[in-house]
């Protein structure tokens, strides 16, 4: 079942030279499943996760043929019916938790406010609830963090704490945006976990924006690999070393490999045609 539907999406920014398009006419769709989208910087990956949330920031331009989600047009959509979309159906994972958490406002108050926000819950529902969140996401003492505001909790539990936020509504697609790359290689791993068994549980869709294609391999399902604001190949993760781009090629070769002692070590020689 195809849950979101994005055929040639286009995402410009007006400039003094002119309009830069940092996503080119990019088609995907997402199911029930863990889409991986690879890049690096400046590729256009989060802004494409930006576009479908409708969050990109003005003067950015967002043009389709047509973006869908679950039958709702999102190409269409007003202000309110967004603001019933977000939190509730659609969430979004930032890449740091330090810039998405309210400084003012603690950890607790700010899951709950977004729970009653889209739900018919009372104060000690929402609390409960969002306390079953914290503890889903391997918070160990949910009461204590429920307290605290976002300064006062480390790299790690900040982003336990968002991903709760994001997903205690319950929706049906999460995006996540680089969501462990603020995070040790222990914590990621437990982060990684969270969100694979929420997945498999809760059967919602995920888009997974990392430029880690190493991590996205041993993660996800699909990988939709971008360069330059385009898409050049979209494949299966088990077949990923069958990769005809020689972009996703120079990608896999740079991947270090144990047991392996290469000097000098590879360089990834990028070619014109790749960004026309």
């Amino acid at each position: 079942m195809t849950l979101l539907a994005v055929r040639n999406l286009t995402v410009t920014y007006p400039t003094r030279t002119g309009l830069i398009e940092a996503v080119r006419g990019i088609s995907f769709d997402v199911g029930r499943e863990r889409l991986g989208i690879v890049g690096e910087s400046g590729s256009g990956k989060s802004q494409t996760g930006r576009a479908v949330m409708g969050l990109t920031p003005k003067p950015g331009i967002v043009s389709a043929d047509a973006m869908t989600f679950s039958g709702v047009d999102l190409l269409k959509a007003g202000p309110a019916q967004w603001r019933d979309l977000r939190g509730r159906r659609m969430a979004m994972i930032l890449q740091d938790p330090k810039f998405s958490l309210n400084p003012v406002m603690t950890i607790g108050r700010q899951i709950t406010e977004t729970l009653r926000h889209h739900e018919n819950v009372t104060k000690k529902e929402a609390r409960q609830r969002a306390l079953a969140m914290l503890e889903a996401v391997q918070i160990r003492d949910p009461e204590r963090l429920f307290g605290l505001y976002p300064h006062e909790v480390s790299g790690g539990m900040g982003q336990r704490a968002m991903i709760a936020m994001m997903l205690v509504c319950g929706p049906e697609l999460l995006i996540a945006d680089e969501p462990t790359s603020a995070l040790d290689v222990t914590v990621q791993l437990e982060v990684l976990g969270i969100l694979d068994r929420l997945v498999r549980d809760t059967g919602m869709g995920l888009i997974f924006i990392s430029h880690d294609l190493r991590l996205v391999s041993s993660f996800c399902d699909r990988v939709i690999v971008m360069y330059a604001g385009r898409i050049v190949e979209e494949l299966a993760t088990a077949d990923l070393r069958n990769a005809r781009h020689p972009y996703t090629q120079g990608l896999l070769d740079c991947t270090p490999k144990i047991g392996e002692d290469r000097h000098p070590l590879p360089v990834l020689e990028r070619q014109k045609e790749w960004a026309a």
